[in-house]
């Protein structure tokens, strides 16, 4: 039975694998392998999904600025979504059941920050979840991917160019951090 949902966020197709932006996919994939589980195709939800004991590992593959429509539907599914009559209660507490993991570009590459009833801070991903579940409480697992080279491009070319060889180093290592967190 689910009981909690763990969400990565990034966007499909190859070309945005090893972005910044998909730094949740990258940990949840980590997280799949180091725990021999297979990725299959959820149509219902349109995302990948695995299954970790009560745990259902969701990688939306709405896109970044969709991601709410996946975990929503999720949510509903699994019947974790508190309602007030037909609709869902607004403003609530969803951290008990609901982590969400994404790149954050006010963090610097090798830390994480766990949250929960926090705004988006301009991540469409969250933002969009917020709004489809409207609320911002749930738990929320900030991955650092500021770097100097954030100087040179705007925010958003720079969330969708790749890791370079040695960023890929500091953020295997902050994702072997953030799998001992999970595994508590």
């Amino acid at each position: 039975m689910i009981t909690k949902i763990l969400v990565g966020l990034g966007n499909p197709e190859k070309r945005y694998e090893r972005t910044r932006h998909n730094a949740g996919f990258m940990a949840l994939d980590l997280l799949a392998q180091t725990s021999d589980l297979d990725w299959k195709e959820n149509k219902k939800f349109n995302s990948q999904t695995a299954t970790l004991g009560d745990t259902l590992l969701l990688k939306p593959q709405t896109y970044m600025n969709n991601s709410g429509q996946a975990v929503r539907a999720a949510l509903s599914y699994y019947k974790l979504l508190p309602k007030n009559l037909l609709t869902v209660k607004k403003d609530s507490d969803l951290s008990d059941v609901l982590t969400v993991i994404h790149d954050d570009l006010d963090i610097v590459l090798g830390k994480y920050k766990i949250s929960a009833d926090s705004r988006s801070a301009g991540h469409n991903g969250v933002q969009s979840i917020i709004d489809h579940l409207k609320t911002k409480n749930f738990k929320r697992i900030r991955l650092g991917i500021l770097t100097e080279l954030k100087e040179k491009m705007p925010g958003e070319k720079f969330v969708l160019d790749n890791f370079g060889k040695n960023e890929m180093v500091d953020l295997e290592k902050v994702l072997g951090e953030v799998m001992n967190e999970l595994k508590k």
